[in-house]
């Protein structure tokens, strides 16, 4: 996807050893030799890393070597996040990250939600632009504030996985390479997306009551600018509010099948699936003793 005339901006770049004091780590994260592993599979983890410093560019492209994998076959989770925001370091709800951020998120969501308002699959890859004002909506998967999105099943792949998100000229393109064949697969492209200078970017991920190992190898910032000089007119670039003019419709929710029925229920459905299996066993027991007695009473007459 880059443009011959790029190169990689090393202050904005992760790589091995990983111990650069360009980046910063919180939460659950744990560095290996091997990889940065935001969570391991289990329950209730949150993790970040985050570049401490600002991005200037105005055309700029990011390849991440992640991978996601756990001992789950069928229920499995949240998923992780790839950030260019105005905050960092801010740890909540919106896979690992705070809510109402500012800037750009890249969701790579494993896990249905019960409410989703969608018609996709899970793994699923979406982006969001937020300019402080937004919350994520988990009950939804986000439907309702996304840009555009694909699914993808780089959860578990037998192959290494990339993903390279490529932000020009108020253009935003997400590619993946989850096959093997060496070359970008074309997830999704959206025009009119104006970001800002000067912000931070970031990775993190989380888990809940499912859970999964979440690892960043590598992340890898090139400046596509192809060699433009910075003018008077990208100094006031830094006061951009994130915006885009196009949101993805809301739709209508359809079930993943991967999902038990248990499974997708949630806070009162969930009792009251309970309530109704404890009334249908307390009626078994009631008829059962009924019938017991009959017996019972026959059996003492025909004695008579």
């Amino acid at each position: 996807m880059r443009c011959d005339n790029s190169y990689q901006v090393r202050e904005h770049s992760l790589i091995k050893p990983y111990n650069d004091d360009r980046w910063d780590f919180t939460g659950s994260t744990i560095i290996s030799s091997t990889a940065v592993r935001l969570t391991s599979d289990y329950q209730g983890q949150r993790g970040a890393i985050w570049n401490n410093i600002p991005c200037r560019l105005r055309n700029w492209e990011m390849h991440v070597h992640f991978k996601v994998d756990g001992k789950g076959s069928e229920l499995f989770g949240d998923g992780f996040a790839i950030w260019y925001t105005k905050e960092k370091m801010e740890m909540g709800p919106v896979f690992g990250n705070r809510d109402k951020f500012t800037g750009l998120a890249i969701f790579f969501d494993t896990y249905a939600n019960q409410n989703g308002a969608h018609n996709h699959g899970h793994p699923y890859v979406s982006a969001m632009i937020n300019n402080g004002t937004l919350s994520y909506d988990h009950d939804r998967d986000g439907t309702h504030t996304e840009l555009s999105g694909c699914e993808s099943n780089f959860r578990k792949s037998r192959f290494e996985t990339f993903a390279a998100i490529r932000y020009e000229k108020n253009k935003l393109t997400v590619s993946l390479d989850i096959s093997g064949r060496n070359e970008w697969k074309l997830c999704f492209t959206t025009s009119n997306v104006h970001l800002p200078t000067e912000y931070f970017f970031g990775a993190t991920a989380a888990t809940g009551d499912l859970s999964d190992n979440h690892e960043i190898m590598s992340i890898k910032v090139f400046d596509i600018s192809e060699g433009k000089v910075v003018t008077e007119d990208d100094a006031d670039y830094s006061n951009v509010v994130p915006n885009a003019e196009y949101f993805a419709p809301p739709r209508d929710h359809v079930d993943d099948p991967k999902l038990s029925t248990l499974s997708r229920l949630t806070g009162w459905k969930l009792v009251g699936v309970f309530v109704l299996a404890a009334v249908g066993i307390i009626v078994c027991l009631m008829i059962g003793y009924i019938l017991f007695n009959k017996t019972q009473q026959t059996s003492r007459k025909r004695l008579y």
